[in-house]
């Protein structure tokens, strides 16, 4: 049977009252996603970032407008219908009126080949679309049913991206399928999909608040801010009060490393709108790479006074202080954490937060710390973390003085029976055992002096066995790949203690084959000529 075409001027009449009925149709049956929604695998995006999902615009009713729009056919640059064709679609649009978009899906894919209409793929596309934002999880509360949604979801949006793309194969300048296709990849977080359909939009004429701001999202998200500045001051000039394109704009002078710009705008859009998060950490960074770091901590203070802190904000709080040498705030912060985010922290940064005290000497506040890193995570601690920690224990114990030393030597032992290849741990034991045994020694020629042979002896005797415990030390930690050098030097002065200067020589040798050094190869020349001294 041959297939009857309307005259052009009836044929876009009737398609114009066919797009205003699925129009109407399509509001009286459910809007796109909503902001909350999120898709599977959603990327973990630096502070102060907008997500896809975070944007207002998902839930605006511009947006739902325009969407629903999408179903009016501009009949300059969009495909036309046969008189058959628009039949199948008043019959689909019955079927959406009342909410049946599986029967509807199945009577346009009953139609659909390659030589009907793209305005049949550009439907179907249309209500996988649509279906995408009524998925729900059965129970929210259930992760395998949020996960069975966000899997569902995600084949809703390929499924409607993979029928535009046939309406665009279909229609070069399917204006419609261009601008859905773009905004599903958006949805998608296919970012260097979106901006290219995007812009196929913006060159058909298409071009609006949206179409721009979105553009300049997926650009920010690829990476490209000067494009993305352009799209978002598009955005901003056709619809001067949508948020989102205002921050798009700030973000993107960020990107640019423009901070100053960057911390202005911001502080106008804060203005307007105190509460937003995103806002105060994205000035916040800017601070930071201004070298402002007391002014980003402000940010994170106020952030603490609304309850917007995160463990991530708090942390930087904490590495803000630390570097400010205000001591007892970075604890506070670092405690906070630990306190937000329990047993679900993960505990390495608040451990380098306590490393950093420790090398700064802040022992009180690095043993508080401390203390409540092993309150919180008790017996969850791997190997790695607690002998981290016993590390800390070890230096805060040399930091003491010689009473305590012994006590840190016990640490660094128990430290290298738990991980063997510490070579710094050994280094630290080689060192301590030498120090012993050089108090010894001084301890003994006093004996001596003193004429007490008896006493001198005996201390001559422990001054070798600390030093040939210190040799052992230092031995071990030769074998260690990256200690090698370190420990042929400590070595080597442990040598030279004892006069063996030699043996110092060959060791120095070896350490400056190894890593070549200016203060080493100093000592080495001294060492040289006192070795040259005792043979004459």
């Amino acid at each position: 049977m041959p297939i009857h075409v309307d005259p052009p001027r009836r044929s876009r009449a009737r398609a114009s009252r066919l797009g205003l009925v699925l129009a109407l149709a399509l509001l009286a049956v459910a809007a796109p996603a909503d902001a909350q929604s999120g898709a599977p695998n959603q990327p973990v995006h630096p502070p102060g970032e907008l997500t896809d999902h975070e944007l207002d615009i998902w839930n605006s009713k511009v947006f739902q407008e325009r969407f629903a729009e999408s179903y009016l056919a501009n009949t300059d640059i969009e495909p036309e219908v046969t008189t058959e064709e628009r039949d199948v679609l008043l019959e689909v649009t019955e079927f959406m009126k009342d909410n049946r978009l599986g029967k509807a899906l199945e009577r346009l894919e009953e139609e659909r080949t390659e030589s009907a209409t793209a305005v049949f793929d550009f439907t179907v596309a249309n209500i996988h679309f649509q279906r995408e934002g009524t998925i729900e999880p059965n129970d929210p509360n259930d992760p395998t049913s949020v996960e069975a949604a966000q899997q569902s979801k995600a084949r809703a949006l390929e499924q409607a991206a993979a029928a535009y793309r046939i309406a665009v194969e279909k229609e070069a300048k399917f204006r419609r399928a261009w601008r859905n296709l773009g905004v599903v990849y958006v949805r998608m977080e296919k970012y260097d999909q979106a901006a290219p359909a995007l812009t196929r939009v913006v060159a058909l004429g298409g071009g609006d608040s949206v179409i721009y701001g979105l553009l300049g999202f997926s650009y920010s998200r690829v990476k490209n801010p000067i494009s993305a500045e352009s799209a978002y001051r598009m955005a901003i000039l056709l619809d001067p009060q949508t948020f989102d394109w205002k921050m798009g704009l700030a973000q993107s002078f960020f990107e640019q490393r423009r901070y100053h710009e960057a911390v202005a705008l911001c502080r106008m859009l804060l203005a307007e709108q105190p509460k937003r998060v995103p806002l105060w950490i994205l000035q916040a960074n800017a601070f930071i790479k201004l070298d402002e770091p007391l002014k980003a901590a402000e940010n994170y203070e106020m952030l603490d006074a609304m309850g917007a802190s995160t463990g991530g904000t708090l942390s930087t709080l904490g590495d803000i202080y630390i570097n400010e040498d205000l001591y007892k705030l970075a604890v506070d912060a670092y405690m906070q954490v630990m306190s937000l985010e329990g047993e679900r922290a993960d505990p390495s940064r608040v451990v380098r937060a306590a490393k950093a005290l420790t090398a700064r000497n802040a022992m009180d506040e690095a043993d508080r710390l401390i203390r409540r890193i092993e309150e919180v995570y008790a017996d969850r601690l791997d190997d790695e973390t607690r002998t981290d920690l016993l590390r800390i224990r070890a230096r805060m114990k040399m930091a003491e003085g010689d009473g305590a030393s012994d006590q840190a030597a016990q640490i660094l032992e128990q430290i290298v029976r738990i991980d063997p290849m510490d070579g710094q741990a050994y280094i630290q034991l080689g060192q301590h055992y030498s120090r012993k045994g050089e108090r010894m020694q001084e301890r003994a020629q006093q004996l001596k002096a003193e004429d007490k042979p008896d006493e001198a002896g005996q201390a001559l005797g422990q001054m070798r066995s600390l030093f040939a415990k210190a040799e052992d030390r230092f031995e071990h930690a030769e074998q260690i790949e990256g200690y090698e050098a370190d420990a042929l030097v400590r070595h080597a002065q442990l040598m030279v203690k004892q006069k063996k200067y030699q043996q110092a020589l060959s060791l120095l040798r070896r350490a400056q084959r190894l890593k070549p050094r200016d203060n080493v190869q100093d000592y080495l020349d001294q060492i040289e000529r006192l070795a040259k001294s005792q043979s004459t």
